[in-house]
């Protein structure tokens, strides 16, 4: 078996993180790597299972405490090996479900069986995540989007039951319903007794005899849902919108899952923002910054004009007031802010530099006051 690397390595976190720190973590390198984002590229899809598989662990306290533990082997059946005992693991082959604090127990404590899952309790639906790219000005002004991915549903054709229409399960007779089977076993410290999870029923306490030819006695099938999102205005990259019970569904009358939808945000070729601010470049000609005139501006509701004063330098700013984002999570607009840069003219004719220099021999020193302010400074340092 190859060797699995560390789970903590995987999401780059360190052992002491959070709750919410793993989910962030998770959430960052799952987008990362998800197949849609790297259609065709293997290593992006085996690095999105190994997330996956991480998250799965360390976001599940019982599995996270066992892994922290005795590591791979704490949480994989099959991981590890050379320990003498059918499973391959150092706890004899014991299924997902024992807690191996009940085998210690069991060790120094006398004899028992280990607390099986209560597979008839309701459980929820596990969530869905997907990404989705929208444009500059449909983030900026809202939008709605059709989405399309698949899900688990409860099959329509047995109502969820796994059995055949007509028929219907039966209780376990190995387990008796419970889903778990003691197994003894002797070991350096006496006979002791565990539960594991019945490989008849494989856990559920029940068997079908003639299982739904649609979903196979598994009472779920997979549907391509096809969705329409309202996207708000003002959302922004690696935010998420969550559409609740739009995920898998859940068992024994539990909740479906969340959807989670991952916004992406293409860039703009005028526009960048910062916050709920937008920002653009607009080049003018020097004869325009050095009299003044009217320029036409780019917003996100379309051109409007704007005077520059006279004597208008590379750099200077001015605000369009509103004409930004709009606040996803409060009323009004964020800002415009325009940059100028002054565009310098190339390849002039004879006829043009003759100008520029008639220009330059009337126009004195004090026209310029970043070259005087400049010299004056050169003069104090060094003298004349």
């Amino acid at each position: 078996m190859a060797e699995k690397r560390d789970f903590y390595e995987v999401l780059g976190i360190s052992k002491s993180a959070s709750d919410e720190e793993i989910k962030k973590a998770y959430r960052k390198q799952a987008k990362k790597y998800h197949p849609d984002l790297n259609p065709g590229n293997k290593e992006a899809e085996k690095k999105f299972k190994e997330v996956n598989e991480a998250y799965e662990v360390l976001s599940d306290k019982n599995k996270k405490s066992r892994y922290d533990q005795f590591g791979h082997a704490g949480v994989d059946p099959n991981y590890g090996g050379g320990y003498g005992y059918s499973g391959g693991s150092p706890f004899g082959g014991f299924g997902e479900d024992i807690d191996l604090g009940d085998i210690f127990n069991s060790f120094f404590g006398g004899f028992g069986g280990s607390r099986g899952r209560n597979h008839s309790a309701a459980r929820r639906g596990s969530d869905i995540e997907i990404s989705l790219n929208i444009s500059f000005e449909e983030a900026a002004k809202g939008c709605k989007k059709n989405i399309v991915y698949n899900n688990i549903e409860h099959c329509k054709e047995c109502s969820g039951t796994g059995a055949k229409k007509g028929t219907s399960s039966k209780t376990c007779t190995k387990c008796g319903g419970s889903g778990q089977v003691t197994i003894s076993q002797r070991t350096p410290f006496g006979i002791i007794q565990t539960s594991q999870t019945c490989d008849k029923c494989r856990g559920e306490g029940k068997t079908i005899d003639s299982p739904c030819p649609v979903c196979t006695g598994s009472g779920k099938t997979s549907k391509k849902q096809n969705l329409e999102v309202n996207i708000p205005a003002g959302i922004n990259s690696d935010q998420v919108l969550n559409i609740r019970e739009k995920g898998n569904c859940g068992t024994n009358g539990a909740p479906s899952g969340d959807l989670h939808i991952y916004i992406s945000v293409n860039p703009h070729p005028l526009f960048q923002r910062k916050n709920d601010d937008i920002w653009c470049d607009i080049p003018v000609t020097f004869t325009q910054a050095t009299l003044g005139d009217d320029i036409t501006v780019p917003t996100l509701d379309g051109k409007v004009q704007y005077h520059i004063h006279e004597g208008t330098q590379t750099g200077d700013i001015f605000k369009l007031k509103g004409k930004g984002v709009k606040h996803i999570h409060g009323r009004g607009f964020g800002d415009q802010y325009v940059k100028i840069h002054i565009e310098i003219p190339k390849n002039l004719s004879e006829k043009q530099k003759e100008i520029l220099r008639e220009f330059d021999k009337h126009t004195p020193e004090k026209n310029y006051q970043k070259k005087s302010s400049f010299f004056d400074k050169l003069k104090n340092l060094f003298g004349s």
